[in-house]
This record gives C-alpha cells, structure tokens and sequence, in this order.
C-alpha cells in the first residue's frame, strides 16, 4: 500500500475553502500513485478545542464529511479524515475512513483528550481498538494524544494492526512525541504508524509538522518540520513479516507477569 500523509497549512477558511483544498490534494496523491490519504486532527474543520469554537464548526460538518467521501470517490483513493461529530447531546473528535469508492470502513472517537480544553469541548470516545481491512492490511485508528499511551499501541498490535493511523494537531514544545514517541511505539509493537500533524500557526498554537511514517524495523521518513508536505511511503508486507520475526516482543511476551494491569479494552472492527 502506497501512503500519502498531508501536512496542511493551518489557516483560518472556510469549509467550503477546506474542501477545496482536500480534492486539489486527492488528485496529487492519486497521481502519484497513493492508495490511501490520510489527514491532520479534524482536518474539515480546523483543530479548535473551545467549546464556542467546536459548536461553531459543529454546525455542518456532518455536510462536510459527505462531500470528503464523495471527493475520494472522485479521485480514487481510500480517505482518512477528521470531524466534530454530533450525536445526541455529545460532540466528539471524529476520524473516519472511507475507501476508494466513498464508503465508511471505520469511525473512531478519539478517546485520550489532551488539557481541560479538549476535555470541556468534546466527550472522550469509548471504543480502544477500531480496525478495518483496507488494501490487503489491517489498518487502526487513533487520534493525536491517543499514541502516547503505549497499553493503547500494543493493545492494537495484539489484535492485528499493521498500519496504525494517527492524525494529529502537535504543537510546539512538543517535538519530542514525534520525534521520539512515535518511532518507538512502531518499534515496540511491530507495527507502521503514520503520524499526520498540521504545520504553521492559527495565533493560538504553533504547530509543530514533524509528519512521518515509522516503521516496525525502526525506519522513519519524514515531513519537513516546517511547511506543508505530501509525504509519500509505502507499507509493505515483508517489512512486517520480517520485523516481527527479528525482533518478536509480541511473541516474547509474558502476559501472566502483568494480567493484573491488562483488563480487556472494548474492541471494534468496523
């Protein structure tokens, strides 16, 4: 499978202006051969975490992701996005996978929210591990703070992800998550993980771009830290197949040392 990992420009526009931007970029990433798309944190909107802010964009944004999946059906290429979702009384931060024809494979609630911020603007999801296959792989989803809690990587790894992915709205200091976090939970549990992140200011936060896909054999490539970016990289098979063979922590592993800490997660497969 081909990835192609946008790093967006943050920039105060509209959603009709979004949606622009999201089909001139599909059709880049069709062209250079992309199997799948995958976006930053709540790329149809904009990363906003006050509730005054996220009721704002709230308003038509179930709209919105309509018309992504309908442009990824345009262009041919599976879809990665992110959303304010509505339901009931509760708003949460959405990502949604279609595939290349424009249908839903997978919608994960992200359930880490990152300061009182977020935590005042949306409800935490409750749904761990939510997988689909796509493409001859077992692709995962997380959303930004999620990664940095390693119980929640592995516990995708232990149910079969091969390609973990994970939009994000980091802003600086916080280098070191992609830099160093990411890499390390690939590693660790054997797996791909593209890390997706903004790039640029919105007057509140500077985002920090750092986008890159790791490997399970400890390879990364990279996004520019700054400017925005089509990261192109292919997961592949064999990559996966070897690694775990040469450095097998999921086999190793001695569960009954440690059952105590490891309560069943609720687990979707969409």
């Amino acid at each position: 499978m081909r990835l192609a990992c946008w790093q967006a420009v943050v920039r105060r526009e509209d959603g009709e202006r979004r949606l622009e931007r999201l089909t001139e970029v599909a059709a880049r990433a069709r062209r250079a051969g992309a199997d799948l798309l995958v976006t930053p944190e709540l790329s149809l909107t904009g990363y906003h975490a006050t509730p005054a802010e996220v009721a704002r964009t709230t308003e038509g944004a179930a709209a919105l992701a309509e018309r992504a999946a309908a442009i990824a059906a345009g262009a041919g290429v599976a879809l990665l996005y992110g959303f304010p979702e509505r339901s009931g009384a509760m708003t949460y931060n959405t990502v949604r996978l279609v595939d290349a024809r424009g249908e839903t494979v997978a919608t994960y609630r992200k359930g880490h929210l990152f300061g009182p911020g977020e935590r005042a603007a949306f409800a935490a999801g409750d749904h761990a591990v939510v997988q689909a296959d796509l493409g001859g792989l077992r692709v995962g989803l997380m959303v930004c703070y999620d990664v940095e809690f390693p119980e929640l990587v592995r516990a995708h790894a232990l149910r079969g992800t091969d390609l973990l992915l994970v939009p994000s709205a980091l802003a600086r200091p916080w280098e070191f998550v992609a830099e160093t976090l990411v890499p390390a939970r690939a590693f660790e549990s054997q797996l791909y993980i593209a890390y997706v992140n903004w790039v640029g200011s919105d007057g509140l936060d500077a985002y920090c771009g750092l986008t890159r896909v790791a490997g399970p054999d400890g390879r990364v490539r990279t996004a520019p830290a700054i400017g925005p970016d089509l990261l192109l990289a292919d997961v592949r098979r064999e990559v996966l197949d070897e690694a775990r063979e040469a450095t097998p922590y999921l086999a190793d592993r001695r569960p009954e040392l440690y059952s105590d800490l490891t309560a069943e997660a609720p687990h979707v497969r969409s």
